[in-house]
């Protein structure tokens, strides 16, 4: 089910970019802006709130509140509904894409009389932008790359989403009689920075159970497919889930057949056939007569109505397929095919098969690795929650320290100043250590300015403990411009780590383009960490970034620039993507003991 907190949040951003599309108040639609991302971040169920409890939330002002109850009472936001229907549906379409912002998308529409992302390509293709003040080739070429990065996302959905809604109907369905078993498969278990359907496998004897339970949830909005074998739904998000049931000795074959990925299955199924045996969901099987053939699976391929029972029991190996050898587990599997046990967010055939054979897989980082986060914010700028809020939630987390680093003042909105940012370290020295023994580091986001420049002068950096530098202006600079802002931020002594390097936000914006390797290198000559924040929509480094970043030895850090208390659980998907980079804690700061960290953090710094 869509919780309130979204429904909300989805319609309060709607109305802030309603309102600057429209030339309305800025500040006003900053404060819609806020008050969305505060109560989409607020731990408790809104609709049990009335006005006055929703004052309570940062950022939710008398107006706001209002708005809200009366939008979780009859479901209708007035001034949403008003404001939609002063701004054409051309238009409404055209700002969805990256890279086209509010004001430029009334211009094609009332000059040109663009209405559709079609009509808008087309019309770039013919040169008809060129006349039109504000636009060029630069503009065109970025619409182009927005447009692009529209159609490439399509239906698919950010991990941390698939996720709520798999680990939801996982819970249902491990709840019925007879489950033995129940997870979800495919690219979500590999930990893909997006998904487009859900596989979820349930070991039991019987499938109707499941089957009828899956379609009865109330998230089910529409049954595309009921059967014995197979059951897809939509859910009220739009997203599909795909159902099979195993036989339980076959749970191991399944999981490791529909967790894929295609181009990992195709490997192993080729080594199975070199042994002279056949691998299919249902088991490893011995095969007289030789080889087979050596088709792959993914998450959805195969025929259809594979994995799942026959008529009303579970399908189990045939004799025609020869002697079962191994399928209860996935060790089981791969180690018949001489091989350990692969994690899924390395099986995407990058070489873990070769790195399998020689037994030299990593041992990947994980969350329990995890001694601190270094990229946090609270209310003394864009964050959501206080400091000893934001504090306590990070020390029940069983964090050893927790480093505070609010925006700096060249991000003008945030209205930081040299004041504000020592009163605060003086609140939290006196929090240091206070909870559960976790010693508090006081940091800084700074920005990386056009020239490479940040915020504060040398003498004012030195009191930080540690430096985040983040691009968050001016995208449009040149590859080889961009290039020597990032890596002079790399060379600035009081700067230990880049945050979220190549700013993208997944299928809304691309990243920023620089020569990476070059500044990938800066980061392994000048002892800097490179982000892997995990805020679902950046997962920025992205997972084939770390990876190249890794080979010229430089450092990351797992962050999940939380601005609210339930951020902090976006670490998962930061380590799932640090995982599918083959990251180990040796080549994560935040895993690493405090005196060490403090060593790194120290840098070139002068004595």
């Amino acid at each position: 089910m869509v919780r309130p907190n979204e429904e909300v949040e989805a319609v309060l951003q709607e109305y802030a970019d309603l309102v600057a599309i429209t030339g309305g108040d800025a500040f006003k639609a900053r404060a819609y802006e806020k008050a969305a991302r505060a109560i989409g971040g607020y731990p408790e169920d809104v609709s049990r709130l009335d006005a006055e409890g929703l004052r309570g939330i940062p950022g939710v002002g008398k107006s706001i509140a209002e708005k809200v109850v009366e939008f979780l009472r009859t479901g209708v936001f007035a001034a949403v509904e008003e404001r939609r229907a002063r701004i054409p549906a051309g238009v409404r379409e055209l700002i969805t894409i990256p890279t086209l912002g509010p004001k430029k998308a009334m211009v094609l529409y009332e000059d040109l009389h663009i209405a559709s992302v079609d009509e808008l390509a087309e019309a770039i293709r013919a040169e008809r932008l060129r006349d039109l003040k504000g636009f060029g080739p630069k503009t065109e070429e970025n619409i182009l790359r927005g447009i692009a990065l529209m159609r490439q996302a399509g239906e698919r959905i950010t991990l941390a989403t698939a996720m709520g809604v798999a680990e939801e109907i996982v819970a249902e369905l491990s709840r019925v009689t007879g489950c033995e078993q129940c997870g979800y498969a495919g690219s979500l278990r590999r930990m893909r920075e997006t998904i487009g359907d859900i596989d979820i496998l349930v070991a039991a004897d019987r499938s109707d159970a499941f089957m009828d339970a899956l379609t009865e949830l109330a998230s089910t909005a529409e049954v595309i497919a009921h059967g014995p074998k197979k059951t897809s739904i939509r859910t009220v998000k739009g997203l599909q889930v795909d159902l099979r049931v195993l036989a339980p000795e076959s749970w191991g074959a399944g999981l490791q057949y529909f967790t894929g990925s295609k181009a990992h299955n195709i490997r192993t199924r080729t080594i199975a056939v070199r042994h002279g045996l056949k691998l299919s969901e249902y088991g490893l099987f011995e095969v007289a007569g030789g080889p087979t053939g050596t088709g792959g699976s993914a998450e959805r391929s195969g025929p259809a109505g594979t994995g799942g029972p026959a008529g009303r029991g579970t399908r189990r190996g045939t004799e025609a397929e020869g002697r079962l050898v191994a399928s209860r587990s996935e060790e089981d599997v791969y180690a018949r095919l001489g091989l350990p046990w692969i994690p899924p967010a390395l099986r995407e055939d990058r070489g873990e098969i070769e790195a399998g054979l020689r037994d030299e897989l990593p041992v990947l980082v994980s969350e329990r690795d995890v001694r601190g986060d270094l990229h946090t914010h609270t209310d003394l700028t864009d964050g959501l929650a206080p400091l000893e809020e934001m504090v306590r939630a990070a020390a029940e987390r069983g964090y050893a320290y927790y480093a505070v680093t609010d925006h700096a003042p060249d991000l003008f909105m945030e209205q930081m100043t040299d004041e504000k940012a020592l009163a605060q370290r003086r609140r939290l020295r006196k929090l240091d250590g206070k909870h559960r023994g976790m010693r508090l580091l006081h940091g800084t986001e700074l920005n990386i300015g056009p020239e490479g420049e940040v915020d504060w002068p040398a003498e004012f950096l030195a009191g930080f403990d540690i430096c985040v530098a983040s691009v968050h202006s001016h995208f449009g600079l040149s590859r080889s411009a961009m290039t020597r802002r990032i890596v002079r931020a790399c060379e600035n002594p009081y700067v230990q780590v880049i945050g979220h390097p190549t700013t993208r936000l997944i299928g809304r914006r691309p990243g920023v383009d620089a020569d990476w390797d070059e500044v990938f290198a800066a980061c392994a000559r000048t002892g800097t960490a490179l982000e892997v924040n995990a805020q679902p929509d950046r997962l920025d480094l992205s997972d084939e970034d770390i990876l190249r970043a890794k080979e010229y030895g430089a450092r990351f850090a797992v962050d999940t620039d939380a601005h609210a208390v339930p951020h902090l659980a976006y670490l998962r998907y930061g380590i799932g993507t640090a995982q599918r980079g083959w990251l180990t804690a040796e080549d994560v700061i935040n895993t690493w003991p405090l005196a060490r960290l403090r060593r790194f953090l120290r840098k070139g710094r002068p004595a």
